[in-house]
C-alpha cells in the first residue's frame, strides 16, 4: 500500500456562523473547494471530498463519500475518510481552510514513522487538521463513536500521536495561517484579500 496517496476534504459541518454552507466558498471568484483540489493533487494522487451532498459533486474527477456514522462532528468525517483512501496514512483538511502549505506537508511526511497520527501543536492546543491520520486508527474510531463519543481532540491526545510543536511548524507559517477557518462573513472579507 502507498504511503502517502491520499488526502481528504472535508466538507461537512453546519456552517451556522457562516450563514451559508461553507462547501460553497468563492474568493475572487473561485470556488474554495476547486483550489484545494488543484493544490491537493500536487502532492497526492487520491483527492476525497466527505460531504453530506454529494450532489452537488457530480461532475468532480475526485472520490465524493458521505459519513458512515452520521451526526458524530469531524470524527466521523475522519473515519469514513480513511476507509475509502488508498494510502497508509491520509492527509486532512477542511473545506474552509484556504492556505495549502505543502512545504509542511512534505515535511511532515518526512518525520512520519510508526505513528497513528501526525498533528501539529500549539501551546496545549492541538490543530487536529492539515494532519495526517494512519488508516490502522479505523476501528478505534469506530468503538469511540459507537460509544457515543465524538471529542476529536480527546482521541487524538489518546492514541499513538506524533507532536509537531509550534515553533517548528512556524518556521513553515510564522503567522499560523496554514491553520485559518474561514468562519464568519467578515473571515470571507478578509480572505478575499489573499491569492488563491
Amino acid at each position: 500500500m502507498n504511503k502517502f496517496k491520499s488526502a481528504v476534504i472535508l466538507a461537512g459541518g453546519k456552517s451556522s456562523r457562516m450563514k451559508f454552507d461553507k462547501q460553497f466558498l468563492n474568493i475572487k471568484g473561485v470556488r474554495l473547494i476547486d483550489s484545494l483540489i488543484d493544490k491537493l493533487k500536487s502532492e497526492f494522487e487520491e483527492i476525497i471530498i466527505v460531504t453530506n451532498k454529494k450532489e452537488f459533486y457530480k461532475d468532480y474527477k475526485v472520490k465524493i463519500v458521505s459519513d458512515e456514522i452520521k451526526g458524530k462532528g469531524p470524527l466521523s468525517g475522519i473515519h469514513v475518510g480513511l476507509k475509502e483512501a488508498s494510502s497508509e496514512y491520509v492527509y486532512f483538511i477542511a473545506c474552509d481552510m484556504p492556505i495549502v502549505n505543502l512545504e509542511y506537508i512534505t515535511y511532515m511526511k518526512s518525520i512520519i514513522k510508526d505513528v497513528d497520527a501526525c498533528v501539529t501543536k500549539s501551546q496545549n492546543h492541538i490543530e487536529p487538521l492539515n494532519s495526517f491520520y494512519n488508516k490502522r486508527i479505523i476501528n478505534k474510531i469506530d468503538e469511540y463513536l459507537c460509544n457515543d463519543r465524538r471529542s476529536l481532540f480527546s482521541f487524538i491526545n489518546n492514541i499513538n500521536t506524533m507532536y509537531v510543536e509550534e515553533d517548528k511548524a512556524r518556521e513553515f507559517s510564522h503567522n499560523w495561517d496554514m491553520f485559518k477557518n474561514l468562519n464568519t462573513q467578515e473571515d470571507l472579507i478578509i480572505d478575499n484579500e489573499l491569492s488563491l
